[in-house]
């Protein structure tokens, strides 16, 4: 490990390279920036082939899925989508009843009349404008932080409100890049009408449940798929039964050809969000506070909705997804944790700063601008610090309770407008309307006992470990008026409020009453902690976020300056972007490998009937035994499940393609590696790996399983003639578990 930490310091100091794999890239700039090393690693195509203006191209399909919690890719002339199964979650959950619980058993739409209404849209890119010189050119010297972002988010509205130029399906997404020093214009087609096609049971969707999430082998089944439709002109149209197939411009060919270490890949989506700038300030704050304090309070309430759920299988349908969101990322900021102190991330970006520092101070021009980039960052985040562990447990457990973060859903519009204007009753009986379709949404998946116990807990978190003057003043009247019971109080709230049943809250809507809100428990919990966050957390954090904005914004310039030919890439901001690299194993511990693919054999060794993560259905279990794999087995005759590859991808970027050098499909993206938690903070070359399920599994599911070889058929299904490898040329010097090209942060 010492030598590792030697290995990744020395880099970030001296050579500042990047290794294969990282980089979050614009598929804008592919052309003049990356085409040149994606050749090398064994991409045979053109950066036009992925991003054109002027012809179709990959970009044509690739999906955004809602306004980007995951991505998905065209698979078949017809609008056949894939996305993972966890992408799908809730779409399935929301299908699935007691009675035809589609989340347990699969689901198969033998005809395109079968198929269901996701409740979802999906978005493609049009294209992508660097608006920079334009934004910048409404930025004057002497402004404040304040005064320069006004200017800029007024000029971005207008670029937008331009582009999309008033058409209804047409969405133009303003956005900054490093911390505001390049700005680009994201223009997006959305399709609203999206049905779900298939997908397989929970045992295999989603296969090793919590204990295998983020963990390496993997044997997942993690894909489902889904059909886009357009009105008959072929436009976005809103479901109609008249709607038809969606014709892609693009689509992308599926290849059986499968993957072998050293292997061109990328992945073409949306990631969410990364840190990669984030200082040593910022790390030391996370893995301090913010970091210890979401795992405390999303291990209590998983606890909680856990009981209820295995009480009850109406609950567990109910809080499936609820569940499964909370729990991935409360395991991800344990592995994030573990993953930032074992890579020595503080420390890393300590030397990155002192080098930046040296760098600063050789000139007097350049100590004029940056001198105080640092010092600033580190006041920023003292004051910051003063209000994290507040700011976190008020939107965790504050708004985690969801009597409360219902309440602002369904009730915070109409109780504003009839604050505001309480003789318009047209306009109220209008807001209550829509209060009503919110609350009937909601209502479906929402289990008054769970969120009774969750409340209670919460509220209880909240006391405990905030000091008092950051509470929200609910809790003073907890331990006043009930003694500081909290489940007392949770029980009296939940049996008088209109939040906690449904028959109150539509009895209230019908005739919308004042007195009423101001008198009714769950209303008062819920303005408690909005107050609490809006009117005194919020704005310290934000004066906090200002200087630590302008910080970024200084720091990201000063790095670009000091290293003009690095190849920089912005952090991951939900626009589409694309990572390539290998398909590689690796080492993550002293005496342990870990190969790059995975087979049915992993899937039989864990099974074990008496754990509900680990059931193998019967069907499948039949066929693996039988190794009845038909054409998509691998060289060996066994089936091919998972592999990974050193691309870099985050949230948002799950149910994304994994595309060879060909262009074709072999996997879609679904999960990071729990050596390589860090990752969105700090890129680790030779522990991060990206886990992908195989495109020839995800066939044989729907094929051989499923019995829908219909939707095989409807693919582009490739196999190319077996080729020689050719050798892999690494560079001298590189370290043998990864191969290191081009440039790093």
């Amino acid at each position: 490990m010492r030598r590792l930490f030697s290995i990744l310091l020395a880099v970030v100091i001296a050579t500042g390279s990047a290794f294969a794999g990282e980089g979050m890239w614009l598929l804008n700039k592919l052309k003049q920036v990356n085409e040149a090393q994606m050749r090398e690693l064994g991409f045979k195509l053109t950066a036009e082939d992925i991003y054109s203006l002027n012809k179709a191209s990959m970009k044509d399909a690739v999906a955004r899925l809602g306004p980007g919690f995951c991505s998905g890719e065209v698979v078949s002339a017809e609008g056949l989508m894939l996305t993972n199964h966890h992408c799908g979650y809730s779409a399935i959950q929301s299908l699935s009843t007691v009675e035809d619980d589609i989340l347990a058993n699969g689901f198969w739409a033998m005809q395109r009349d079968q198929e269901r209404p996701a409740g979802f849209s999906v978005s493609f890119l049009q294209y992508i404008t660097d608006v920079t010189d334009t934004v910048l050119s409404v930025v004057k010297e002497g402004m404040s932080e304040e005064e320069r972002e006004a200017a800029i988010d007024e000029v971005g509205r207008a670029l937008a409100a331009k582009a999309k130029d008033g058409q209804a399906f047409l969405d133009a997404n303003f956005k900054s890049m490093f911390a505001g020093n390049q700005f680009y214009l994201f223009v997006y087609k959305t399709y609203p009408d999206v049905r779900l096609v298939g997908t397989p049971p929970n045992a295999i969707g989603k296969f090793g449940g919590d204990t295998d999430n983020w963990q390496w082998p993997r044997h997942t089944g993690d894909f489902s798929m889904f059909r886009i439709y357009t009105g008959p002109d072929g436009e976005p149209a809103e479901y109609a039964e008249g709607n038809i197939p969606f014709k892609p411009h693009w689509h992308f060919p599926v290849s059986l050809d499968g993957v072998k270490k050293g292997d061109f890949a990328m992945i073409m989506g949306f990631p969410g969000s990364t840190d990669r700038f984030l200082n040593s300030d910022g790390v030391k704050l996370a893995l301090d506070v913010e970091q210890p304090s979401r795992v405390k309070i999303r291990g209590e309430k998983l606890a909680i909705m856990k009981k209820h759920m295995n009480a009850s299988k109406e609950v567990h349908l109910q809080y499936a997804a609820k569940y499964a969101q909370v729990a991935n990322y409360w395991k991800y900021f344990i592995g994030q944790q573990k993953g930032l102190k074992a890579q020595h991330v503080f420390d890393r970006k300590k030397a990155q700063e002192n080098d930046l520092q040296a760098w600063i101070k050789a000139d007097p021009a350049r100590e004029l601008k940056y001198g105080q980039v640092l010092s600033d960052l580190a006041a920023g985040y003292a004051e910051r610090a003063k209000y994290e562990k507040a700011s976190v447990y008020l939107t965790e457990a504050g708004f985690g309770s969801e009597v409360v973060i219902g309440g602002l859903r369904q009730l915070m519009g109409l109780k504003m407008l009839m604050g505001q204007d309480p003789k318009n009753t047209v306009k109220i009986q209008a807001a209550a309307d829509r209060a009503k379709a919110t609350a009937r949404k909601f209502w479906k998946d929402y289990d008054p006992a769970t969120d009774q116990e969750v409340t209670a807990a919460m509220f209880r978190m909240m006391h405990a470990d905030l000091d008092p003057a950051q509470q929200p003043s609910v809790i003073g009247t907890v331990m006043k008026k009930y003694k500081g019971d909290f489940g007392k109080w949770s029980a009296a709230l939940f049996k008088t409020s209109i939040l906690t049943d449904s028959t109150r809250l539509m009895a209230f809507l019908a005739k919308p009453s004042m007195k009423v809100l101001q008198k009714d428990m769950g209303v008062q919990a819920m303005e408690s902690v909005l107050n609490s966050y809006r009117n005194e957390i919020g704005p310290a954090v934000g004066a906090a976020e200002e200087k630590i904005g302008r910080g970024y914004r200084l720091l990201e310039a000063a790095m670009m300056e000091k290293d003009p030919d690095r190849m920089w890439y912005p952090d991951a901001n939900s626009t589409e972007r694309l990572t390539y690299g290998i398909v590689n194993d690796y080492s993550p511990a002293d005496a342990v490998h870990y190969d790059l693919q995975t087979t049915e054999l992993g899937i039989l060794q864990k099974e074990d009937p008496t754990n509900d993560e680990f059931i193998v259905p019967a069907r499948q279990k039949e066929l693996l035994l039988a190794k009845d794999f038909g054409r998509y087995a691998d060289a060996n005759g066994n089936l091919p499940i998972n592999f990974i590859s050193e691309n870099d991808i985050t949230g948002g970027n799950s149910g994304s393609p994994v595309i060879n050098g060909n262009g074709e499909l072999i996997g879609i993206a679904f999960d990071g590696n729990w050596e390589a938690m860090s990752g969105d903070i700090s890129y680790e070359p030779l522990l991060q790996r990206t886990i992908s399920v195989d495109i020839r599994y995800v066939l044989w599911i729907i094929d051989k399983f499923a019995g829908a070889k219909h939707l095989v058929d409807e693919m582009t299904v490739v196999k190319r003639p077996t080729e020689t490898p050719s050798p892999i040329t690494l560079p001298e010097g590189t370290p043998t578990e990864s191969r290191a090209t081009g440039t790093r942060n």
